[in-house]
Order: C-alpha cells, then sequence, then structure tokens
C-alpha cells in the first residue's frame, strides 16, 4: 500500500474498536528484518503516551503513535507502547544480525506467439528504494538500484531462473541493460514456481536474498461491464474467498457489499458484475458459498450453481447433468499436486457439488457426473436401509486422488447424530470406511479442512472449537489453549470461528470474527492466542501469497479492499519467547529435490533426512507412507555426536523386487505393482516454535507418459519433406497378398530416412528420453519389425551365435502363436520367453536368424542384395523388466547400390545352354529345308493343265 492508504487504512481502523499497534519494515512480507532495517511502529488508538523500547534500539520519535525504529544488536527486543490506561502488549521482537540486505525485483512480459516469458531483473535496497519499488509497482529500476545492480555486475553478479519443480535453469544471454538482466523462460502450466538466485556476491558486505516467484501462462480478471450489478453475501455476513490451489495469486473474495477477482494477490482487482435479468435483488445478495475455477467463478446461491465467467453469467442444472436446485454445498482442492498418477482412463476432479442425498464431481469446462447417492452408499457401507442417511459435506483431501465424504446417520433424527467418515479414490474407485465417529447436536454445522501431509489430516470445527484428527485418525482430541479451554470463544469475547488457514509447513491459524487468531502446528495438541493485529469489528481474511507467506485483507465500508503483509513468523516467535517454548531439535534437513517422484522397472529412489538435537532428549525421524504396498524399503541410521549436539541421518531406499518375466497374467501383475505413494518425514517430537515440522513428496510408481524412446541418429528435422510414394512388391511381404502394396510415406510420423548402401549391416542404437532431454542408452532386448509387413531382410546373428539354449521366439512362431492379434501385438513384453535355458522351450533348429537385439549382443539387420527399398521400422522394448510404458519408436531406412554381376560359372552355364539351343534350331531347320527341297526336285514346280472335253 501507498502511505496514503496506509493512512486512510490506520484511521479508518483506529475508528473501530480497541487500540492495538503493529510494525512494518520495507521488505516485502518482512523478509529482512535485521539491525540494518526500518521498523516502523504503528499505534490505533487515543491513549498513546510514548514508545517503551531497549537501550540498544533507537525510535525517531519516541512520542509519535506513528515512528521509525531501529535495533543496531541482534537478539530478542521488548518493544510496547505506554498508555494511559491499561497496559497495552508487548511484543518480542527478533531481529537478526544478517548479510543479506538486497532483494531482487523482477517484472515480465508474457509473448503469446511463442509461448515465452520475458523476466527483467534488478536488485534494490529496500532501505534507499523508490516507493513504486516497496509497493511493487516499478517498471523500471530506480536510479540507486540501477547504481546498485551495475555495481554487482562488474564484482560478478548475474541472477539466474531456478524452477522448483523440474530443476531447470535460465539465464540471461544479453549484456546488462539499464542496471537489468534479461531472462526468456519457456510459460509452463506444470512448472510455474521458480526462484530468482544471483552468485555469491557482496556489496558493502550484503548478498542479495534469493526470491520465489510464481509465473503462469498470463492470468485475466473478469472485466467490469456497465450497466451490470453487484453480487454479494447477505448484510452483516463474514466474508468468504476461494482461490486457485496452484495459483495462490488467482483468488476471489466475496463481501456483504462486492465480489472481488484477482491474478496478483490483489495488488489489483475487479469487481464482478452479473446481468440485471437474470438475479433478483435478494438473490444477487445471497451468495452462500463461491469457488474460484479456470473456467469461472461459481456461486452457490439458494440452491443453485452459477457461474460467472469471460463468456457471461448462466445457471447452471441439468443441461450439464446437475439438479435444478437443492444444492446444499460445493467444495475444490486445497492443497496443489501439479503432477500425479491416475492409472483409469479420463481426469480426476476440480471440485465437487452435493445435494442432502446426491454427489456429483466436476471436471475442467464445467462437465459433471454423478458420483453416488445415499441409497448406494448405503449397500456400499452395509448400513441399514430403514436409517437416515445425508450428505453432510465433501472435501478433498491432502492426496491428490482422494475424496472424503462426511455422512449424518441417525435412526432417531431428534436430539443427536453420528458423523462419518468415507474416502473415495477416483482412480481406483474403491470407498474405504475410516475410523472416524462423532457425536453432534442434530442442527450443528461442521467445517473440515484436511492437512497437507501424507497420512490422513484433519481439522474439524464448529463455532467454538476445533477438533483433531491426525495420524490417519490415530491421534485425535480438541484443541487445547494452555489455560485448559477448548472453547475458543472464551478467549476471544466470545467470538466465534470464522477462518481455518493451514499452509504447506504445517502451521494452523484460527482466525475469530473479531480477528483474535490462535496458533498452532498439526499434530500438536494445543494452540496459543497471537497478538491482536487487527481491530476487533475489521472484516478481513488470511491469504497465502505466492511467496508462501500470509497476509490479510480487509473489507472497508466503502466498497473497496485492502491487503496488508502479515509476520507470521516474527508473531509466532514472540509468542513462543513469552510462553517459553521452545523447538526440541535444532535442524531438521534432507535432500528430497522435488515433490513429485516417478519410479519405473529396475529404479531406487534414495534420500535421507537428518535430525540435530541436544544430547539426552532421544529425538528420531519418523518415516509415514501412505497408499497400496507396492514398495519396498531399505533404511540405514548414522549417528554422530559432539559438543554437547547430536546429529542422526536416515538413509532410505525405496525400490520394487519384482519378476515380471513368465507371470501367467502380465498385465495384471504390473496394474497392481502400480500406484502413488504418499511419503512423510516429521520428527519425532516438536512445537510450535519448530519452524519446519515436516517434509511430505509423492513417489509415482508406473509409466511416466513423459518418458519416450528414439533410434539414435534420426530425426524428423533436416531433410526435405515432399510428398511421395512407392510401391513394394507383393513377393517382398510378409502375408503374400495378390497385389502390390503402394505405400504413402508420412513425414511426420516416419521421419527423415537414412539413406544405406544395401551392403552395410545396421544396428539401431535406442536412447531413452523424458521432458528434460537425453536420459541414457538403451541396454534391454528390443524387437524391430516392418511395419507395412515387408520381411525381406533378415538377422546376422543366429540362435546359436547367441548363446541359444532352445529355438528363440521369431516373428513367424509369434504370429502363429496369435493370428487373432495385429502385427504390432503379437510379441512383446508380455509373452517373451528367453532362449537361454534348457528348462524352456523346445531345442529346435539354432540355425535360424536371432531376431531379438539389445546394445551388447552385436546383432545387426542386413539386406537383400538383389534390389533396392524403404523400409519403415518400429522399435518395441521386449524386456517386461525394463519400464511399464509400452515404449516404441519409428525409423525408415532406404537401401540403395548397384546390383552384383552374376557369377561365371552361372554365365557360362546360360551361355552353354544358349549355344545348345541355337545349333539345336540350326539342324532341325536344316532337315525341314532338305526335306522341303527333296519334294521339289522330284515334283515339277506347275504341272500343265490338261483340257476337258465338252460333251
Amino acid at each position: 500500500m501507498s502511505a496514503r492508504e496506509v493512512a486512510v487504512l490506520l484511521l479508518w481502523l483506529s475508528c473501530c474498536g480497541s487500540a492495538l499497534w503493529r510494525y512494518s519494515s520495507n521488505s516485502p512480507n518482512y523478509r529482512i528484518f535485521s539491525t540494518r532495517s526500518t521498523i516502523k511502529l504503528e499505534y490505533e488508538g487515543t491513549l498513546f503516551t510514548e514508545w517503551s523500547v531497549p537501550e540498544t534500539c533507537f525510535v525517531l520519535n519516541k512520542s509519535s503513535p506513528t515512528t521509525e525504529l531501529r535495533c543496531s544488536s541482534p537478539g530478542v527486543h521488548a518493544i510496547k507502547p505506554i498508555v494511559t490506561g491499561p497496559d497495552e502488549e508487548e511484543r518480542y521482537l527478533f531481529v537478526e544480525s544478517s548479510h543479506t540486505c538486497f532483494l531482487w525485483y523482477y517484472r515480465v512480459r508474457h509473448f503469446l506467439n511463442n509461448l515465452t516469458q520475458l523476466i527483467t531483473v534488478w536488485a534494490y535496497d529496500p532501505e534507499s528504494a523508490d516507493p513504486d519499488e516497496l509497493l511493487g509497482n516499478a517498471e523500471e529500476p530506480s536510479i540507486n538500484s540501477i547504481v546498485l545492480s551495475t555495481q554487482m555486475a562488474t564484482l560478478g553478479q548475474k541472477p539466474v531462473i531456478h524452477t522448483i519443480l523440474k530443476r531447470k535453469v535460465y539465464s540471461s544471454n544479453e549484456k546488462m541493460r539499464r542496471g537489468t538482466w534479461r531472462i526468456v523462460v519457456p510459460m509452463a502450466k506444470d512448472d510455474a514456481l521458480k526462484e530468482i538466485r544471483g552468485n555469491q556476491v557482496t556489496f558493502q558486505d550484503c548478498f542479495i536474498a534469493d526470491f520465489l516467484i510464481l509465473l503462469t501462462f498470463p492470468l485475466l480478471t473478469i472485466p467490469e461491464i456497465p450497466g451490470y450489478l453487484p453480487i454479494s453475501s447477505p448484510r452483516g455476513s463474514q466474508l468468504m474467498a476461494s482461490w486457485d490451489a496452484c495459483v495462490v495469486a488467482s483468488a476471489v473474495l466475496v463481501t456483504d457489499m462486492e465480489t472481488f477477482h484477482t491474478t496478483d494477490s490483489f495488488k489489483s482487482w475487479t469487481r464482478i458484475r452479473v446481468p440485471p435479468d437474470i438475479l433478483s435483488d435478494d438473490e444477487r445478495r445471497s451468495v452462500a458459498h463461491v469457488i474460484l475455477l479456470r473456467d469461472g467463478i461459481v456461486f452457490l446461491i439458494n440452491g443453485v450453481l452459477y457461474v460467472r465467467s469471460f463468456h457471461g453469467f448462466i445457471r447452471l442444472g441439468g443441461i450439464i447433468n446437475l439438479p435444478d436446485g437443492g444444492i446444499t454445498g460445493i467444495s475444490s482442492r486445497k492443497w496443489c499436486w501439479v503432477n500425479y498418477l491416475l492409472k483409469a482412463k479420463g481426469r480426476r476432479s476440480t471440485f465437487a457439488v452435493w445435494t442432502e442425498n446426491e454427489i456429483y464431481l466436476g471436471s475442467i469446462r464445467l462437465k459433471f457426473a454423478r458420483l453416488v447417492t445415499t441409497t448406494e452408499l448405503k449397500n456400499i457401507l452395509s448400513l441399514s436401509v430403514t436409517a437416515t442417511l445425508t450428505i453432510d459435506r465433501v472435501e478433498y483431501t491432502g492426496h491428490p486422488l482422494e475424496i472424503a465424504v462426511f455422512l449424518n446417520y441417525c435412526t432417531v433424527c431428534t436430539v443427536t447424530k453420528k458423523i462419518f467418515l468415507v474416502i473415495y479414490n477416483e482412480d481406483t474407485k474403491q470407498w474405504v470406511s475410516q475410523d472416524f465417529t462423532l457425536d453432534a447436536p442434530i442442527d450443528s454445522v461442521t467445517m473440515p479442512h484436511f492437512t497437507f501431509s501424507a497420512l490422513p489430516g484433519l481439522l474439524l470445527w464448529n463455532k467454538h472449537s476445533i477438533y483433531y484428527c491426525y495420524h490417519n485418525f490415530t491421534f485425535t482430541g480438541i484443541l487445547q489453549t494452555p489455560a485448559g479451554h477448548g472453547n475458543l470463544s472464551m478467549l476471544s469475547n466470545d467470538s466465534i470461528i470464522h477462518e481455518v488457514f493451514i499452509d504447506y509447513y504445517g502451521a494452523i491459524l484460527v482466525k475469530m470474527e473479531n480477528n483474535v487468531i490462535f496458533y498452532s502446528k498439526i499434530n500438536t495438541r494445543d494452540a496459543v492466542k497471537l497478538h491482536l493485529w487487527t481491530n476487533y469489528t475489521t472484516r478481513a481474511f488470511i491469504f497465502l501469497s505466492t511467496s508462501g507467506q500470509t497476509y490479510f485483507l480487509y473489507a472497508l465500508d466503502d466498497g473497496t479492499i485492502q491487503i496488508q503483509d502479515y509476520p507470521l513468523r516474527l508473531e509466532a516467535q514472540s509468542i513462543a519467547f513469552t510462553t517459553k517454548d521452545k523447538c526440541p531439535y535444532m535442524a531438521f534437513h534432507n535432500n528430497v529435490a522435488h515433490v513429485f517422484y516417478f519410479l519405473d522397472k529396475g529404479e531406487a529412489l534414495t534420500v535421507w533426512t537428518q535430525i540435530v538435537y541436544p544430547e539426552n532428549t532421544g529425538l528420531y525421524v519418523i518415516v509415514e507412507s501412505y497408499g497400496p504396498k507396492i514398495l519396498q524399503e531399505s533404511h540405514e541410521i548414522s549417528f554422530e555426536a559432539a559438543f554437547g549436539y547430536c546429529t542422526k541421518t536416515l538413509t532410505l531406499t525405496f525400490y520394487q523386487n519384482v519378476d515380471y518375466e513368465r507371470i501367467s497374467d502380465y498385465f495384471e501383475t504390473q496394474h497392481n505393482h502400480t500406484g502413488l505413494v504418499l511419503v512423510q518425514f516429521r520428527p519425532s517430537e516438536y512445537s510450535k516454535a519448530c519452524p519446519i515440522a515436516q517434509k511430505v513428496f509423492q513417489i509415482a510408481v508406473g509409466c511416466d507418459d513423459k518418458k519416450f524412446i528414439a533410434i539414435k541418429g534420426f530425426s524428423k528435422k533436416g531433410c526435405h519433406h515432399h510428398d511421395f510414394s512407392y510401391v513394394i512388391e507383393k513377393s517382398y511381404l510378409r502375408h503374400q497378398p495378390s497385389k502390390n502394396l503402394r505405400v504413402r510415406y508420412i513425414w511426420g510420423e516416419y521421419g527423415c530416412p537414412l539413406r544405406l548402401d544395401f551392403t552395410e549391416k545396421f544396428q539401431p542404437v535406442v536412447q531413452l528420453f523424458d521432458d528434460n532431454g537425453y536420459v541414457k542408452d538403451v541396454e534391454a532386448n528390443f524387437i524391430v519389425w516392418e511395419i507395412h509387413g515387408r520381411d525381406d531382410y533378415s538377422f546376422n546373428n543366429t540362435m546359436a551365435q547367441s548363446g541359444c539354449l532352445h529355438e528363440a521366439q521369431t516373428w513367424k512362431s509369434m504370429i502363429e502363436l496369435n493370428k487373432h492379434l495385429p502385427l504390432e501385438e503379437v510379441w512383446g513384453p508380455e509373452n517373451y520367453k528367453h532362449c537361454f535355458s534348457y528348462a524352456i522351450g523346445k531345442p529346435g533348429d539354432l540355425n535360424q536368424p536371432y531376431e531379438i537385439i539389445n546394445s551388447s549382443n552385436g546383432n545387426h539387420i542386413f539386406w537383400p542384395m538383389g534390389h533396392s527399398g524403404m523400409y519403415v521400422f518400429r522399435v518395441k522394448i521386449l524386456d517386461p523388466n525394463y519400464s511399464f510404458c509400452n515404449l516404441t519408436a519409428m525409423f525408415a531406412i532406404e537401401t540403395f547400390g548397384l546390383i552384383p554381376s552374376p557369377s561365371v560359372y552361372l554365365v557360362a552355364s546360360f551361355l552353354f545352354v544358349l549355344m545348345l539351343l541355337f545349333f539345336t534350331i540350326l539342324v532341325l531347320s536344316y532337315f525341314r529345308y532338305m526335306r522341303i527341297y527333296r519334294r521339289y526336285i522330284y515334283e515339277p514346280l506347275h504341272k500343265p493343265q490338261r483340257k476337258r472335253k465338252k460333251n
């Protein structure tokens, strides 16, 4: 916010309730809070006298409610305002002695023509930056920033962009321009989280802090249209919000006056308006719930769903397979899993819709399908048909493929009901009843929120209390305060719970309607009350920024909104210092570089986690996994003690030990050994004072659809593409058709053909690739076949030369065994049998060509010498223990050369036959002419005609 906006906000807040005080710094999200930082103190109220600060800190104006503070020595400093009434809260500010003084600033330009983003980066000092740089509005660096960046560049500084998920690195290839570096990165939906990092270069003993950013495809807010009307929640209701789980900067907020949409964490926003002729005035002010989707903003109003998108405002109902009314709730995903393994065909859902008796799942483009009814659930769960079963809530869990359904169950539904839980897996299509039952009043309303963890973890709350279920519902209870209160309303002036916020690091914030905040950590039993940050009567909501920090959003009475960074880490440290809460360990590390790992056949994943703790406390790391039992684990623990501290390192290797060769049902066995496993590392003990409480990641066992093979030396580029076709002589085809085969060459599929003299043998070199490029050469067995049916080629190795002990599989034998299958399916890893054992197969003729190739057996393809031709081959990996993927590739070869001369003996034989034929004809001709000659010697050529007498 600008200085004027801050002043307006403080004035408005100070008029609306009791006094409080807060602090801020020039560094966004309080990233730098050190002895070099200027700390701004702000008091709201009318009873202020002066600031109480330690001697090591200097206050610019001690008697001003708004002033600046600097602390020259690091440590914990007690700060509070002195007032004429009751004492104000005292905060303990942790001021660091850090050599990180500067920050990265960036601007982005999107180029949709080539799907790239140009990132302009420069360094700035928060203590001397322009206001626009501090607010994030600067389009170019200030003079001070140009000088700083140029000086850092001369010392060797050069920023690079690191992607968090795929670990790619992008750097600038241009010279510095006006104190800025320019870096081009490709747009990526599945690799949007990036970090700006620099070299370890200092200027005046100061480094530049790494900066986390979120770069997605350009997102647009829905524009305001003149004449459209506001849409809001009922008058006097609390704020409600929704955000994109993977792009938290994209969010929607509903107040009792307006609805706001943003794509940059409310630094800018638009109001959402609707046409005047669709909803009545009461309906426009009756939003009960809202969800932000990529397809638009979905509103629940009086049991009916409406969607506002760039294309308009429409009612959702029977036309898209949804009920026309009676909808009681909608929910969307809370946690972002960019990658996941879905074995079943189709897509996973993005949000759920339910009535009292039916559940519907929606996916992209607003496609809906009914999932289940309560009648079907009674049969699935073997419940009494006479009991009353209704759907209470549907919530997405921390697992990327699971959905939790909370059911109300009662037989005599007058006073109490039982709430129990079933989880549905979208991949396996299975329903699993959980060990969770909660007795509640018949009219009670409970709200669930699953934690980001491997084992299912859950917070469930009503107006006053929070019920926790951790470690797959084995660690349960009611969240307690240090005073022993499970009723949070008793410590917040009888206010009720408004929002429960959970981040990826396990922090839990419980915000009451009067803005009192309680703080806890997952897997702990208690919560503490934080210092008051916002006035009791201010309508506020807590959001997560793209950098992983929290901020407050305030809805003002003039119909506008404001945002303010919230220093959760500093506030938690202050309370921990007050309560003498200490983290039981000094450090908790691991080398898990990704949140998602793929394991294929024969692969293993080795990771380590380490905990450092004081001697005689006996801490260790707990490893938890959730999912199908398809992985084996090996553990290795190392221990070291020195200077009163212990270091315990746990090394784990995840692998499979399954032989897929010679099994009765290859595809079924392969399917049963694939799936998604969530793994979590956590210390055996921790407290709210610990900064990081867990590490969660996925291991997907199965086929990575980004993995593929190609033949070395072949490409689809680098040759002239022209339309042509060729004819294959019918005698060269495997099935001996009655006519020649004409083939049209498809460049996009076959690629550039390799021209070989037909005297040259050829062995394909198969290479493995993924979305990051070349991985390795494939050493496994593979087969090749000509896709149009040619069989006028062979292999130089025989079965005997290859070491076979019995007759090996060939294309001819496999076609004979699988006549009902197309050529590409008759032979593969599912029916492969090797020939190197006496126990399998029959002896047979081992002088036949061996038609299986690998990188080391020296087997080559050779060509017929009597003619040239075009061959289009497909390669398939044959080894059943190599990959879950059906890895194939295509390549084309054109053979050419001079047809060899026939042998001397053949020529002599031909000439002898030709001469014999000639002399035979000559002799026969002689006797024929002699016969004619003799006849005409003894008979005159013209006999005289006799005259006939006339009678």
